[in-house]
């Protein structure tokens, strides 16, 4: 049972102190996962010892200039809004979901930074792909960016989640519509998922993670 005394959660491995985001640590012999009340309490924070069992994954995060990159990485990792600026460079945390361990590089989006995306490529097994739905104009440029990437040789077994953001807002595209356009159903080289999401409430990020993790385990 999990902390908050939720029946739907089960135990993943024994012997670990877990702690939740809203709750303190659990006893020693239980780690819940899939509550409805803890939302992500699957994502262990960077630097548990619990990394020296888990195979390491490297991600990519992309996308154009606030597409809300920075904004999904942190709520993976700290599961709540935290204010951002531009993004300069790159940030790196560290996530573990289940026993999987995610290496995240989130990467500058301007359009002065793209060209250097390719400096990250080397060793990288995931792609992630956010994309503003509610930003048509530049729809075009970010397929172009995610057909160079996938064309690069550093990229060629790297598999690509597609984060359809900003679900919230008023006449935002679907992910079917992103989907379309961007003419996912050609891509037959590389493992892909689209998923609808709202980084602001983290609707839908858990449903991408999952989705990894599972890409993850086949590797």
């Amino acid at each position: 049972m999990c902390c908050c005394g939720c029946q739907g959660c089960f135990v993943l491995t024994e012997n670990i102190t877990f702690s939740c985001f809203f709750h303190s640590s659990l006893p020693r012999s239980a780690v819940t996962v899939n509550c409805a009340v803890c939302v992500f309490p699957q994502i262990i924070k960077k630097k548990s010892w619990l990394t020296v069992f888990v195979s390491e994954h490297k991600v990519i995060i992309v996308g154009l200039d606030n597409a809300g990159k920075t904004t999904i990485l942190y709520q993976f990792l700290m599961n709540e809004v935290v204010h951002t600026s531009p993004t300069i460079g790159s940030n790196v945390e560290e996530i573990v979901v289940k026993n999987t361990h995610f290496l995240m590089w989130d990467i500058g989006g301007q359009e002065s930074l793209r060209s250097s995306w390719n400096t990250y490529y080397s060793n990288t097994e995931f792609i992630i792909l956010v994309v503003d739905s509610t930003d048509r104009e530049r729809l075009a440029i970010s397929k172009e960016e995610l057909y160079r990437m996938l064309a690069h040789e550093d990229l060629r077994k790297a598999a690509v989640l597609i984060f359809a953001n900003k679900q919230d807002m008023k006449d935002c595209m679907s992910a079917a519509e992103i989907s379309k356009y961007l003419t996912l159903s050609s891509i037959k080289d590389h493992p892909w998922h689209i998923q609808s999401c709202c980084a602001l409430t983290g609707e839908g990020l858990c449903q991408g993670l999952e989705w990894m993790t599972s890409r993850a385990g086949l590797r």
